[in-house]
């Protein structure tokens, strides 16, 4: 079974760095001109299915736009991971979920097994109830060469209050996150199956991201204010496992898929100069 960081580190070098979002909140499909509610919703998504799924390396759906319409927003969210997976793009459910014990399984089931009619090739998830209860998350992908992104550096304006609070033992909350990431990535090639999610715009943290040796999630481009070339500041040597996001600079230049396609085939070539 190939591992996820396998299939992940394939398809940057195939398709390029990047990783763009399926956001579809009611300002969006405003600006499409789409109704916000299910029609519009469905609309939306498979249009940006349909112009991105078979050239980008990673899509990223937000759940929460999809739950917004109960049972149908779920139905549609189902059909563009599988369609996008059909098309070739790695589908990372962006949930963040975070839980202890069986709450935690369920929520992997959920989300990781393929049993599953929401499995996607990755998820995200929050790490403050500890490391240790997203086991059941690691295990199961672990078994099913599916991947894991645990939130450590955000780039919203209230995460450092959290993440950068000094724990008993000197290091900080997210570096102990990020060090626990590493010791489970240890050894792995050419990158382990759990990720990080550091954002683009957090600028030089003091964080020791370098024995990782799993792929970096970096949100937080275009939009939110970060350019590739934050990508230097914030990573420096880490370059190579950085997976930049784009969401509202790629999805603004809706609704024609081709301009949706140029505006992708734009963010690659900046990320692409920027990663080197």
């Amino acid at each position: 079974m190939e591992t996820f960081g396998k299939r992940l580190y394939d398809a940057m070098e195939k398709r390029g760095p990047l990783c763009v979002g399926i956001d579809p909140h009611a300002a969006l499909l405003t600006r499409w001109g789409l109704s916000d509610d299910v029609a519009g919703l469905e609309c939306f998504a498979r249009t940006v299915v349909d112009a991105l799924a078979d050239r980008v390396a990673v899509v990223k759906p937000q759940s929460a736009f999809f739950e917004r319409f109960g049972s149908q927003g779920i139905g549609i969210l189902e059909s563009i991971i599988r369609q996008s997976r059909e098309a070739g793009a790695l589908v990372l459910l962006d949930v963040k979920r975070g839980d202890i014990g069986s709450t935690m399984a369920a929520y992997a089931a959920a989300y990781l097994d393929p049993a599953s009619t929401l499995c996607a090739d990755a998820i995200t998830v929050s790490p403050y109830l500890g490391v240790g209860s997203l086991q059941p998350a690691f295990d199961l992908a672990a078994e099913h060469g599916a991947g894991v992104f645990v939130l450590a550096l955000t780039s919203n304006p209230e995460g450092p209050s959290v993440q950068h609070a000094v724990t008993a033992g000197g290091r900080t909350v997210a570096q102990t996150v990020i060090d626990e990431i590493a010791q489970v990535n240890g050894g792995a090639k050419p990158f382990g199956n759990l990720g990080l999610v550091v954002g683009a715009t957090v600028g030089k943290t003091g964080h020791d991201l370098s024995r990782v040796n799993g792929p970096l999630l970096a949100p937080g481009l275009g939009a939110q204010g970060a350019t590739p070339a934050d990508l230097r500041i914030v990573f420096g040597e880490r370059l190579h496992t950085v997976l930049p996001s784009y969401s509202r600079e790629v999805l603004a230049a809706g609704p024609e898929v081709a301009d949706l396609r140029t505006a992708a085939a734009r963010a690659i070539d900046a990320c692409h100069a920027a990663l080197g």
